[in-house]
């Protein structure tokens, strides 16, 4: 996928994004809203990494995510708002 997809679809997206980086809240998934550049900020704020590294992250996150299943997006809509 590429981020206009991932934009486009971020509510059914933020499953996956809370499986690989639990450490982002709620409030950090609403500010972020597919926005790369939020994504990265918020990952080095959460994960103490750099820059780079959070756009590396993010890199490899994009070459392996493909569109969430049906169950995948109830799911994640579903979770309780903590």
């Amino acid at each position: 996928m590429n981020w206009d997809q991932i934009q486009g679809k971020w509510k059914q997206m933020k499953g996956t994004v809370r499986q690989k980086w639990a450490k982002l809240t709620d409030d950090d998934l609403e500010y972020i809203a597919g926005n790369r550049e939020h994504f990265a900020g918020r990952l080095q704020e959460r994960y103490g990494i750099a820059k780079e590294e959070a756009e590396r992250q993010l890199d490899e996150w994009t070459k392996g995510v493909t569109e969430p299943t049906m169950s995948e997006a109830r799911a994640s809509e579903s979770r309780p708002k903590y």
